[in-house]
């Protein structure tokens, strides 16, 4: 076999490989999502039964109330702590797809590299100059690639420090709106009939 048909079906190969881990690394954040959908509504489910009870045992209004305050904190910050779950599993799909990504650019630039280096071997007399703008214009692409990686790789670091500081603030505020929610205990009133 000769060397061209080996080289394109390594390299098919690779591509191949390359689209597999693709599909897996989409397929493992959709099934972490379902998995925690599923695991969401189990417990809303179980939360309804609970509450559902504790309301049937209500005796009175302030009761009532005090039950419809008890019941809006938990809520608030399950909802929180399923987005950020969301977020995480997000971020993790999106950071191995990076990472595929960097792998198959520098596959990309070796193999440019390689292919630049054949052509400075097998290039007529005179070509130096051609062989240097070639090499020179790769270099400069590279080191474009590798500071939008950089300024890139910073802002999501950056963005999930402003999400992280909002979802505490957030969680602060909703306790601090449950506790001066609270109902002042006043005395119960007694006549005597």
């Amino acid at each position: 076999m000769s060397a061209i048909p080996q080289q394109f079906f390594v390299s098919q190969k690779a591509s191949l490989e390359k689209v597999l881990a693709v599909q897996n690394t989409f397929f493992s954040g959709f099934e972490k999502l379902v998995d925690l959908q599923l695991k969401a509504v189990k417990a809303t489910l179980d939360e309804v039964a609970q509450k559902s009870q504790e309301a049937i045992e209500v005796k009175d209004a302030q009761e009532a109330l005090a039950l419809g305050q008890a019941w809006s904190q938990p809520g608030a910050e399950r909802a929180l702590a399923y987005s950020k779950h969301v977020y995480d599993i997000m971020s993790g799909v999106q950071t191995e797809l990076a990472r595929l990504a960097e792998e198959q650019l520098s596959q990309g630039r070796e193999q440019l590299n390689e292919a630049i280096e054949q052509f400075s071997k097998n290039a007529p007399t005179g070509s130096e100059s051609a062989v240097a703008l070639m090499k020179s214009s790769l270099a400069s692409a590279t080191n474009a690639i590798e500071s939008i990686n950089r300024a890139t790789k910073q802002a999501v670091q950056t963005a999930e420090t402003n999400i992280n500081a909002a979802a505490d603030a957030t969680m602060r505020a909703a306790a601090s709106a449950a506790e001066a929610a609270k109902p002042v205990a006043r005395p119960v009133r007694r006549t005597n009939a």
